[in-house]
């Protein structure tokens, strides 16, 4: 998933959503993100190509990797949100400055005593281990940029109570209550959420406010949970009108391909406040009893003029898509967003690998 404040209409990435058969192995097909580096036997020895994957409207994230990166390994999964100690994650996040790679020692489970605030120029990934942010605060990005994470497993995040942690640059932070999201972007911009496990947190898996743009979500697992993915903070907050391609829509525009959506319990795709959605190349599974796709919260009776199409997309068990409006235009990418959609008969085979990688430190992914 990509979308984007500054161009007006477009986005898109593959993104999977919901339940699905996970298959890590190099022998299934790979989308253009992963074919850029999990085929690499020397990946481990060159984590940073990892920044010239991304597609969608991250772009590239050639700004997190080459000089001045400090590379940071986490060995000790203990949390103290105001003196870190050196070794783990929260040191990682607010004592080094400048650009950081982060990454992991070992299989480890870390519990979260408040959320961590995640600073610009950060990447945080978990390739060739088993890393869970699981039963206490997860990650929280505001006003930052230029992020990776990636190869994580998050579930029973926790909503927290305010309080002072310690944030980016050693600075103090009086934050106040968080809801319990794996993943919460508050006006921030230009960051890729790739390859990670998501489920069973508090509130929502990933919420995307207060005016975010050009991120791309891609490759992930969203599981066991009710509230997936939020975009937009709420009808009467503007700045996010032009936010996109994601399954619960305010305003703006969305593109949304080559997703397998296995089963949903009140929709898969949802909007208010007359977005823009285009549907293209996806495989929609349907539950029983939910045969239909989408799902519009209209009070004034105008979903019916709202742009929403789908194409090429492959229906199964009864699925329907309700087409409204006008056909939707396809999106417009730059060179560094743009990817191929492939057919909806490849897309069980593309999201096969979705979710944290099961590949360890000597082998290829």
């Amino acid at each position: 998933m990509a979308y984007s404040k500054g161009n007006p209409s477009y986005a898109s990435c593959a993104l999977t959503i919901l339940l699905l058969i996970f298959l890590a192995s190099p022998s299934f097909a790979m989308n253009v993100i992963d074919k850029c580096w999990r085929t690499n036997p020397n990946w481990r020895r060159n984590r940073q190509q990892l920044g010239r994957c991304s597609v969608g409207f991250a772009g590239k994230m050639t700004n997190n990797i080459g000089r001045g990166v400090t590379h940071y390994r986490v060995t000790d999964p203990s949390d103290d949100p105001l003196n870190p100690r050196y070794g783990t994650l929260r040191y990682g996040t607010s004592k080094i400055r400048g650009k950081v790679w982060i990454t992991f020692q070992r299989n480890m489970h870390i519990k979260l005593q408040k959320s961590l605030l995640v600073g610009s120029f950060t990447t945080i990934e978990g390739r060739g281990v088993n890393v869970h942010i699981a039963g206490g605060g997860c990650f929280l990005l505001q006003g930052v940029h230029d992020v990776i994470i990636h190869g994580l497993r998050f579930h029973q995040c926790r909503a927290q109570t305010p309080g002072l942690v310690l944030g980016p640059g050693s600075k103090i932070v009086n934050l106040g209550p968080v809801d319990g999201d794996a993943i919460r972007m508050v006006s921030s911009w230009k960051i890729w959420i790739d390859h990670n496990t998501l489920s069973q947190c508090q509130d929502g898996l990933i919420d995307v406010t207060r005016g975010s743009t050009d991120i791309t979500i891609s490759n992930n697992w969203f599981r066991d949970h009710n509230k997936v993915m939020l975009l937009g903070h709420d009808d009467g907050f503007t700045q996010d009108r032009n936010m996109r391609r994601m399954p619960r829509v305010r305003f703006g525009y969305a593109h949304v391909a080559n997703n397998l959506y296995n089963g949903w319990g009140v929709y898969a795709i949802g909007g208010s406040m007359n977005p823009s959605i285009k549907s293209e190349a996806n495989l929609f599974i349907a539950p029983k009893g939910k045969k239909e796709v989408t799902w519009r919260q209209d009070g004034l009776g105008r979903s019916q003029s709202w742009n929403w199409s789908s194409v090429r997309d492959r229906f199964i068990n009864g699925a329907s898509f309700r087409q409204t409006g006008r056909r939707v235009a396809s999106p417009r990418y730059n060179r560094d967003q743009s990817f191929p959609v492939a057919n909806v008969g490849a897309v069980r085979s593309l999201t096969s690998s979705s979710g944290a990688l099961r590949c360890t430190t000597r082998s290829i992914c």
